[in-house]
């Protein structure tokens, strides 16, 4: 995974639902917890118990994923249904956070415009 490099990323999402459909964990911290369990109107033993699982090595609570394997937030349309309080994970990629060759799978890379997604 890399972090911070040493020319800023140029890149404005799309829309595209792509990353949310990447391999691997949505990692979530605490406030991501408390902010999505009282978002979807659920008690957080609720959230966790039905919409994540523990990650593999044990140190933390992720996502599960939708039957074919996307985020189990990207709706059909490719929004995200806990947009306004999506995962750090989320809100922080790919600019405090990317890994090799996400360029090539994301096509808001190289454009300028509003960032935020």
């Amino acid at each position: 995974m890399s972090t911070d490099s040493a020319e800023p990323i140029i890149h404005t999402c799309q829309r595209c639902g792509a990353c949310c459909r990447w391999e691997g964990n949505v990692c979530l911290t605490n406030e991501d917890i408390t902010a999505i369990a009282a978002y979807l109107q659920m008690d957080e033993v609720t959230f966790i118990n039905e919409l994540c699982h523990l990650q593999r090595n044990r140190r933390g609570l992720s996502l599960i994923d939708a039957p074919d394997g996307a985020c189990i937030m990207l709706q059909p349309d490719n929004t995200c249904r806990i947009q306004p309080v999506k995962p750090r994970q989320c809100r922080d990629f790919p600019h405090k956070w990317n890994f090799p060759g996400w360029e090539n799978r994301c096509p808001g890379f190289g454009k300028k415009g509003d960032s935020e997604a």
